[in-house]
């Protein structure tokens, strides 16, 4: 049994692999910790029904989080290796300056949206939303092409209640006039999350000269997806189709089973 982790700013999320039958199964649901109970990581693995063989993970948490995941894991005879953004893995290609700068864990969703497409498909990209939002672009060719950075609904609603003196930590609904101060703040974030995500897909479809498809993914996704799922709406009709995203829940799991099943001298 090979462990899947992906330790991120605040959520641990860890799943499996067995390598042991020929189809290499995969657990039935991906499980998901607070990233500091880290207690909570120990008792899942004592819980396994197979003692783990190793584990695979990506940590954007820190090195101090990442030692002490090691160190749990170690207890249950598991040693981890921590993947990192490579110039090319099972043939995606990255174009960032310097390729390993690449956020860990955005290159393995990237490879575990690939994981679920045939090998002729159209542009895509994947909107994730953490901590931090980030809006990734991959072509045809397999090509990384790109993308966004920003704060994640959840730190733009902290930082406006913590950055200013009169405004709170905002629970309104998404409107498109919004008339007191909890819903402007609900729809500005929304609309600058849906923002991003409607330029990137604009921009795609300009470079690429086809539709991207648009997969989703975090926490953040239920905040966000009315006004994304709208403005996309908009977008699309001008070129005669709405493109409607599809949800994935857990493509960094997703890519570190890809990688783990592309290298089986590894699993032994």
């Amino acid at each position: 049994m090979i462990i899947l982790i992906d330790s991120g700013n605040s959520r641990l999320k860890v799943g499996w692999l067995d390598p042991s039958s020929p189809d290499m199964p995969r657990e039935p649901a991906a499980v998901a910790f607070d990233g500091l109970d880290l207690d909570a990581l120990d008792r899942w693995l004592a819980a396994l029904p197979q003692r783990p063989s190793r584990a695979l993970g990506v940590n954007v948490a820190g090195a101090e989080r990442g030692a002490a995941i090691a160190a749990i894991l170690q207890r249950h005879g598991c040693a981890v290796t921590w993947a990192s953004s490579q110039a090319t893995t099972l043939g995606l290609v990255n174009r960032y300056k310097t390729p390993s700068q690449l956020g860990a864990d955005r290159w393995a969703s990237l490879l575990g949206v690939l994981s679920r497409l045939p090998g002729a498909h159209p542009p895509f990209l994947l909107a994730s939303f953490g901590t931090a939002t980030t809006i990734d672009t991959v072509g045809p060719d397999n090509v990384f092409a790109g993308g966004l950075i920003l704060p994640g609904p959840a730190m733009m609603r902290n930082a406006l209640a913590h950055g200013t003196a009169n405004l709170p930590i905002a629970e309104g609904q998404v409107v498109p006039y919004p008339t007191d101060t909890h819903e402007a703040i609900a729809s500005g974030i929304a609309a600058a999350q849906a923002g991003a995500v409607v330029r990137q897909w604009l921009a795609g479809r300009q470079r690429y000269g086809q539709t991207p498809q648009i997969f989703a993914a975090g926490g953040g996704w239920p905040e966000v997806h009315s006004e994304i799922e709208r403005l996309l709406a908009d977008a699309g009709g001008a070129f005669g189709a709405a493109p409607v995203p599809i949800y994935l829940n857990h493509p960094v799991l997703d890519g570190l089973a890809a990688i783990a099943r592309a290298n089986p001298a590894a699993n032994a």
